[in-house]
């Protein structure tokens, strides 16, 4: 592979769109189809977690990268393959300014590298990836190694919408940059309601909330109650049926009215009894229906047979 397309990985996400999926042909619904969602490789954390310093520990990773390696492989060998491979935000654990943080990112890189060409990346920003309070310096050097922080793209008449959740979080050191993505949303959100899409569907990394609408607030792992609310009302106005989120290194999620909040484990550094896996997400005109794996399982046995039993449906 030349350095041109090894670049080219990770620059799908470019004019706020990717890509691996034109519009013009992709608008229309042609069929299920699924995709595998990933979340938090965080290349470092389960060092850092294990010494009990993660602002400054994490100076090892070679347990991520087998981990992101076997993912790699699990995925590669689905038969049919996936439309894309989304890793919702928490690339590397380094963050912008610390130790590590180039080493961390070469080493994602390679490993990524692997993923069939065919199966396109979708790459969500963390708050390790572009900071806890983001700068237009943090968020360009994201753009420039991985590909555009908030983009939307159609597949098969599925509009998705990738958001940087930063934004919501802690927005204090680029206003500018928020409110950017604050009206470019709600523009996208206008044509989902005006396109009458078969479904729309939010990937961002930090959730909405974790099991309730009405949960306290986190300072951590879930956006402000005014925040959240706020969000998903946008949401369900635009017909937005499901967010999908990482960020909480465990498997958690609930319902607000008809809008669904997963929040997805980890690949990496598990926080709870999860163990480290991959989601698989089935899209059929009607729903959209999910299960996690672990690692070995996806490995080992592949997609369950009543999922396969979705994704050739015709």
């Amino acid at each position: 592979m030349s350095a041109a397309e090894a670049g080219a990985v990770f620059h799908r996400a470019r004019g706020r769109t990717l890509d691996a999926f034109p519009a013009e042909k992709e608008s229309e619904w042609k069929g299920p189809f699924y995709f595998i969602l990933g979340a938090d490789p965080q290349f470092g954390l389960m060092k850092a977690w294990s010494t009990g310093d993660c602002d400054n520990g994490g100076d090892e990773w070679e347990q991520e990268i087998r981990l992101t390696e076997q993912a790699v492989q699990a995925i590669n060998k689905l038969n049919p393959k996936p439309k894309f491979f989304v890793l919702c935000g928490d690339l590397i654990h380094a963050m912008p300014g610390k130790p590590w943080r180039t080493e961390q990112t070469e080493d994602l890189k390679r490993v990524l590298r692997a993923v069939d060409r065919a199966i396109p990346l979708v790459l969500v920003s963390g708050n390790h990836d572009i900071g806890n309070a983001p700068t237009a310096e943090t968020v360009e050097e994201f753009c420039r190694t991985w590909g555009d922080d908030y983009f939307s793209f159609w597949v098969g008449g599925v509009l998705f919408l990738v958001l940087n959740s930063q934004f919501y979080e802690n927005p204090s050191k680029c206003p500018s940059l928020k409110q950017a993505q604050d009206q470019w949303l709600d523009e996208q959100l206008s044509i989902a309601r005006q396109r009458h899409c078969q479904h729309a569907i939010v990937f961002q990394h930090i959730p909405l909330f974790l099991e309730s609408i009405d949960e306290d607030d986190d300072y951590y792992f879930n956006l402000s109650k005014s925040t959240r609310k706020k969000l998903a009302d946008k949401f369900i106005h635009a017909g937005v049926k499901v967010v999908f989120s990482g960020h909480y290194h465990r498997n958690a999620g609930g319902t607000y009215q008809n809008l669904d909040m997963v929040v997805s484990s980890a690949i990496g550094c598990q926080l709870g009894r999860d163990p480290h896996g991959l989601r698989v997400v089935v899209v059929t005109a009607e729903k959209i229906v999910h299960r996690y794996y672990s690692l070995d399982e996806l490995s080992e046995k592949g997609i369950e047979d009543d999922l396969m039993d979705l994704i050739k449906k015709k």
